[in-house]
């Protein structure tokens, strides 16, 4: 997909509440609750060597976790994969990612070796149309599987992965946060109708948010990429607050809609018409060979079907 879809989530992912939202409402329970998300920090994610021709956007947060009495860093590692395919080589560009980050830790006297390793999350959010099928474990990669004595010997790393096209309307509406929001206008596809009720329900979330004025304007910028990147005919350059300007964006979409709504309906015009066209065909072939009198060549060429369709139409006749 565009890179525009990298760039927009970066910047949204660059805000403490969106990484909380992430593991709060799409990461399992057992998490969220160890960790203390007034302790977010963001780190710098440009230390990844070019091992990879395709670099991906990536942003790394770190946030104190405590359990059996001891309280830690545990880093998380976003990764933003949103091509119009999953990558299979994923599980390895993720050891690689996390071998870098361990090195930069390291290099920056951040960590000692002597002292052990921090805890490393890593999260890949995928939104591409087509479903995910990589693997999830380098291990799992692997193939044939290795006998037993080798097993303990090979690479293990396991991502977790967020799949915004999984998730249901109605699962994304009992997770009312401004980034489940921005996922149903995702999963909305190119469907202005769609689009337009998953707006209306994004801007109620903001409005019910404490916060409300801040997050308003990161949504707003965000979905103004996404209106662009949707070839939506609205005039971007005015739409500054979705919350305030919501009539204005409504009028436009609305537009869309009934233009969606046009196109459809020619369309299905048009397939009758090509529907009908192809009935009188098939019945011109079927009266001449009834008849009996015409090569099927001719019925064909007399038709305007294919050879192989008179072919068809004989056998069934004859059954």
């Amino acid at each position: 997909m565009a890179k525009h879809y990298d760039t927009a989530y970066k910047e949204v992912f660059s805000y403490p509440e969106f990484v909380q939202q992430l593991i709060e409402g799409f990461i399992p329970s057992e998490i969220a609750s160890m960790m203390d998300f007034t302790s977010l920090e963001l780190h710098s994610g440009n230390y990844i060597t070019p091992l990879f021709e395709n670099k991906y956007e990536d942003v790394v947060w770190s946030a104190n976790v405590t359990w059996e009495g001891v309280t830690q860093p545990v880093y998380l590692y976003i990764l933003l994969e949103f091509q119009s395919s999953n990558d299979f080589t994923m599980p390895i560009r993720l050891m690689h990612y996390v071998a870098c980050f361990y090195d930069h830790l390291i290099k920056n006297k951040q960590v000692r070796p002597s002292e052990g390793l921090p805890p490393i999350l890593p999260i890949v959010l995928y939104n591409g149309s087509k479903d995910w099928s990589a693997k999830e474990d380098i291990f799992e990669m692997i193939s044939p599987e290795p006998p037993e004595f080798l097993k303990a010997h090979q690479p293990h790393l396991r991502y977790y992965l967020v799949n915004e096209k999984r998730y249901t309307e109605e699962e994304l509406g009992l997770k009312s946060t401004p980034l489940s929001g921005m996922f149903s206008i995702e999963n909305a596809g190119n469907s202005f109708e769609d689009l337009q009720r998953a707006v209306d329900r994004i801007v109620a979330i903001i409005k019910a948010d404490p916060n409300k004025e801040r997050i308003d304007k990161i949504v707003t910028r965000w979905i103004k990429r996404h209106l662009k990147y949707l070839g939506a005919e609205v005039n971007l350059d005015k739409l500054n607050s979705l919350v305030e300007d919501k009539d204005m964006l409504a009028e436009n979409l609305e537009h869309l809609v009934q233009k969606e709504r046009s196109a459809s309906r020619m369309e299905g015009e048009l397939i009758g018409m090509q529907k009908g066209r192809m009935e009188t065909k098939r019945e011109t072939a079927l009266n001449l060979i009834n008849m009996n009198i015409l090569t099927d060549e001719q019925i064909a060429q007399a038709s305007g079907l294919t050879l192989a369709d008179i072919m068809a139409l004989r056998a069934d006749t004859e059954h």
